[in-house]
């Protein structure tokens, strides 16, 4: 994912985050069809194959990712009001200093609550 956020710097990076028992097994990098620095819509076609892929390998949703690379890790009130599955944790990567950061967040109505992130690198 931090490839990919930082690779998209001038607009927002989107994906998808699968796997099993809340542990990650794959991410879907998904073309930004807005190509914007503020906004994101996810590619359908990239989302279709996406979860047909994850249904194929029997993952599960885990979460959803995007950027903000000219704002805060904090959920936009667009962001709030075009969230479309309940319940999954949805990621928002910023710059900080130079140095991308990510903060996990739940999503109810029009407001979001924090949640814990834990982030494992392999190396």
């Amino acid at each position: 994912m931090l490839a990919h956020v930082a690779e998209s710097a001038s607009m927002e990076a989107c994906g998808l985050v699968a796997g099993i028992d809340q542990e990650s097994s794959h991410i879907y990098e998904i073309s930004n069809e807005l190509k914007s620095p503020i906004r994101y819509r996810m590619s359908p076609k990239e989302q279709l194959t996406a979860f047909l892929d994850m249904e194929k390998n029997e993952w599960d949703l885990l979460a959803i990712y995007h950027s903000h690379p000219q704002g805060p890790a904090y959920p936009s009130r667009v962001d709030l009001s075009e969230a479309a599955y309940p319940g999954i944790i949805q990621l928002i990567w910023s710059q900080a200093k130079g140095k991308w950061e990510c903060k996990a967040f739940l999503f109810g109505g029009q407001e979001a609550i924090e949640t814990s992130l834990r982030i494992l690198t392999r190396e």
